[in-house]
């Protein structure tokens, strides 16, 4: 089986570091994986997403041109690449910042306040983290048994600090029961 990701949003979201989170879940449960980040020239602030795939077999290219998932952590972002998603793709929207329904026919949309939840719990710039929980629990990209061991790969030790808001963030996302409604 081959997952084809693609997280998108702007430069300063997190996208690099919540796909590389992504490909170490998958690298514990020793899948196939390419993990190929892309950025604008302005990084914060500009463009920047991130192509993941996870897969049985080996990966014969990093590129993501029909996602299976898309998560969009703002609305530029879901409308350059909604409508290039497979059929019956799993969508997963940031509804804090995107202020409208997807629209792509046959995808299953998931809409998820992240920045409004992790604003809520005092870790205002994990909104990708709030996305990825999302992710895991809704798209079943990886098991959550798996999240602390990947975590400690994907955190520098420089930012050592941030490895429990990061697993936080997670949980946050993983337990949203909610579909936020436009």
């Amino acid at each position: 089986m081959t997952r084809n990701m693609l997280i998108a949003g702007f430069g300063g979201q997190g996208i690099l570091f919540a796909g590389k989170f992504i490909a170490y879940t998958a690298l514990l449960r020793g899948k196939e994986v390419s993990w190929l980040p892309s950025y604008g020239p302005e990084m914060r602030g500009g463009t920047a997403n991130c192509s993941v795939i996870i897969s049985d077999e080996p990966v014969g290219s990093p590129i993501v041109l029909c996602p299976d998932i898309l998560t969009a952590l703002n609305l530029p972002s879901l409308d350059k690449y909604e409508e290039a998603c497979a059929p019956g793709a799993e969508i997963f929207i940031n509804s804090t910042l995107i202020n409208r329904k997807g629209v792509r026919a046959g995808a299953r949309f998931h809409y998820i306040p992240a920045t409004k939840l992790a604003d809520d719990a005092g870790i205002p710039k994990l909104a990708n983290m709030v996305m990825v929980g999302a992710m895991i629990k809704r798209a079943e990209v990886c098991a959550w048994e798996d999240a602390s061991g990947a975590m400690k790969k994907t955190v520098p030790e420089r930012k050592k600090e941030l490895f429990d808001a990061n697993l936080r963030a997670l949980e946050i996302g993983y337990n949203f029961d909610g579909s936020a409604v436009l």
